[in-house]
């Protein structure tokens, strides 16, 4: 078996959605394109993990939205050092299909006083039901590494509901420990890294908006 030495997770640059939410009544949320600024987001991104994978080969994986598959692209990695697969199992959180603006921001309100893993929208998913796609992703990962010549490094390409609930299911966090994570920032780089002790270590926290132990009551 040969594990990476690092799982790389970033969530796309600025869509779109991120500043105009009423697009969703006229854009499906899976053709959502970059901005601007998320253009700019995924380039600089991008300089960083050119840095940190150097010559290294690359297994990628990418969410099958036109944002992720933008921010891939604007990465600028080195294609004949990457092997990249579309995973639909690492895609957002489904909301349901046309979305009424003012309708998803009342569901979203009840989901912040419900709970971001337990609250299920209405025509869509709940975070619990996201959790059990990306573990089953993770199990496929997993299976990947019994190749001897995996690359030493993984990439995903998703989004920010998803990179926490990745987290939460390869470390084992608790919902209490899910639900007191902030999302991360269009753009943001979290890895898991193989330390000297065979297991795999976030090399930087989620910011937190409350501790686990206020969870229910924050």
């Amino acid at each position: 078996m040969a594990r990476p030495r690092r799982i790389v997770l970033i969530r796309h640059g600025e869509s779109e959605g991120n500043v105009d939410d009423t697009v969703y009544e006229r854009v499906p949320d899976h053709a959502l394109a970059l901005t601007e600024r998320g253009l700019k987001q995924a380039q600089e991104a991008g300089a960083r993990l050119r840095g940190d994978f150097r010559d290294e080969r690359v297994s990628a994986y990418v969410s099958p939205y036109r944002r992720t598959h933008e921010t891939f692209t604007a990465l600028g990695l080195d294609p004949s050092l990457v092997r990249v697969r579309e995973e639909p199992r690492l895609r957002e959180q489904d909301w349901g299909n046309w979305q009424d603006p003012a309708d998803v921001r009342r569901q979203k309100s009840r989901r912040d006083a419900y709970g971001h893993f337990f609250y299920r929208f209405a025509q869509g998913e709940s975070g619990a039901d996201v959790y059990d796609r990306v573990g089953a992703f993770l199990e496929s990962l997993w299976r990947s590494f019994e190749s001897a010549d995996h690359p030493p490094n993984v990439l995903l390409v998703t989004h920010g509901l998803t990179m926490r609930l990745f987290c939460m299911r390869w470390l084992h966090w608790s919902v209490a420990e899910f639900e007191s994570l902030s999302n991360p920032d269009n753009g943001s780089i979290h890895s898991l890294v193989l330390g000297t002790d065979g297991k795999y270590h976030l090399d930087r926290p989620f910011e937190k908006w409350c501790t686990p132990e206020s969870y229910g009551v924050c």
